[in-house]
């Protein structure tokens, strides 16, 4: 069975998350996507630094 990724905040899966959303890196508000380690990136952070999210992990 496949990991679930969870908020490092709320632990809860991306799309129950209910918590305030933006990059841990660029605090960019757009494209965000949770990553394994709990944290929500942009497109172009999860690009440069190569995370993945849920369903490309």
């Amino acid at each position: 069975m496949e990991k679930q990724f969870l908020c490092g905040v709320c632990n809860q899966p991306e799309k129950q998350c209910k918590c305030i959303k933006y990059c841990a890196l660029c605090q960019s508000d757009y494209g965000l996507r949770l990553t394994e380690d709990g944290q929500f990136y942009c497109n172009d952070c999860r690009e440069a630094c190569d995370y993945k999210t849920q369903d490309t992990a």
